[in-house]
């Protein structure tokens, strides 16, 4: 039977393409779960072909990784009297550094947790060991490379030695202790902001790149300085736990700690997992 006279030559040409329509197409009465599968693919549809991509549900994210570099054990002391050890950590393209133990010698303690953004694709960390020097350049006395455990990056927080290069060789320069553990958040958290450093020169060693970083914020400090007082755990609690894992040291679960944010249950199940 011919169409009708009033139906163009498109109309035709679609009819007799995409065949009959199904029951109950553009009805007021449609099911509201098909009517927005419908809608959600057309817009998946209209997005693909203006080539765009579908906006995130919610704040972007970003991955971050907490060190705590507790303390090192030494093989030598370098210095001509004394020796005051800092650690200088590069992850990724941003550099960090913790304050000077002064006449730590071989066995200096920092304690300090700092918490940086980790790009896609970084897998390891470069940890270097300096001598803080008041009339020459500051001297490089251990270093390492670190590759992330696969525990850490699946939300486990991790506490190991590792051992240090230097001038006695590979490995055999000592061992730092770390506390190492990762989190995905959103991406307004605040981070310690990195550091300018110089090159170090004249040890036979390609030390790590250095590159330069805008300083922070007065606002991001605040947040900084807020963060770091909300992730401190009380001083009861932190004999209570002590006295659960007697084998570990007070420091470390101090870190441990604090790399939960303070929250003692995890805390406790961080301890655990380390203990096994």
């Amino acid at each position: 039977m011919a169409a009708t006279t009033n139906e163009s030559t498109e109309e035709r040409r679609r009819r007799v393409l995409l065949g009959p329509l199904p029951a109950g197409f553009l009805r007021a009465d449609a099911p509201a779960d098909t009517v927005d599968a419908d809608y959600q693919a057309a817009l998946a549809l209209q997005q693909q072909l203006c080539g765009a991509t579908m906006p995130p549900a919610g704040p972007p994210l970003t991955a971050r990784l907490s060190v705590t570099i507790a303390q090192a054990k030494l093989v030598k002391n370098y210095g001509l009297t004394r020796m005051d050890p800092y650690v200088r950590l590069r992850v990724g393209h941003c550099i960090y550094e913790t304050q000077t133990d002064p006449s730590g010698g071989k066995t200096p303690k920092w304690n300090k947790m700092i918490h940086c953004l980790l790009p896609p694709g970084v897998n390891s960390i470069y940890l270097e060991i300096y001598d803080e020097c008041s009339f020459t350049m500051d001297e490089l006395i251990a270093w390492t490379h670190i590759t992330i455990p696969a525990a850490v990056l699946n939300g486990e927080t991790h506490e190991d030695w590792y051992p240090l290069n230097g001038k006695q060789g590979d490995g055999v320069e000592g061992m730092i202790n770390l506390v190492l553990s990762y989190s995905v958040g959103p991406a307004s958290v605040a981070t310690f902001p990195p550091v300018l450093v110089v090159p170090s020169t004249g040890m036979g060693y390609a030390a790590m790149p250095m590159y330069p970083a805008p300083y922070p914020h007065p606002q991001q400090q605040q947040q900084q300085q807020q963060q770091v007082q909300e992730q401190q755990i009380t001083e009861e609690q932190l004999v209570q736990i002590h006295e659960m894992f007697p084998s570990i040291d007070k420091d470390v679960i101090k870190s441990v700690a604090e790399a939960n944010r303070g929250n003692k249950e995890s805390t406790i199940n961080s301890l655990l997992q380390m203990s096994e």
